[in-house]
């Protein structure tokens, strides 16, 4: 059986979408799906598919990287993927989803202290406040990584 051709962006070029993208009410997974198409691709460059941040998705839902990838290699749309998202793992109202989007999009690591220092030194050499959130961070970051600046590339 011929394999469907897995196409979308080319992460050695241009960034993936940003982490506050909502597909579905879910933050992340826009972002999530461009990681994804690109590691098959083999066009992640320094994006790295699965990571921390997309198992934060990951584990909401009670999905699997490995399940979510063999998907996406269908060729699926981006609308099919948020529907295949939706309907597998953890049965999740809209509301829960918005609740649980709503929190991570405005996670800025204060209730995580080893991490926070690294948060607020990274905003700050980016020139956000240092009370920004991670998605600021990765979007002021990506945008870095595309001028020749630091690549973190979550």
């Amino acid at each position: 059986m011929p394999k469907a051709k897995v196409t979308g962006k080319d992460l050695t070029k241009e960034p993936p979408r940003s982490p506050h993208t909502r597909f579905g009410g879910f933050v992340i997974l826009a972002r999530t799906i461009d990681k994804c198409r690109a590691t098959i691709a083999g066009k992640n460059g320094e994006y790295h598919f699965d990571c921390p941040l997309d198992k934060t998705l990951f584990n909401f839902k009670g999905i699997t990287g490995d399940d979510f990838k063999k998907f996406v290699a269908t060729g699926a749309t981006d609308e099919q993927i948020t529907e295949w998202v939706k309907k597998n793992g953890k049965p999740l109202t809209d509301a829960e989803i918005t609740v649980w989007s709503d929190k991570t999009e405005a996670d800025n690591y204060s209730d995580k202290p080893a991490k926070k220092p690294w948060l607020e030194g990274e905003n700050k050499r980016l020139g956000l406040p240092e009370s920004g959130t991670l998605f600021d961070y990765l979007d002021a970051d990506d945008k870095a990584c595309f001028q020749g600046g630091s690549n973190v590339c979550l």
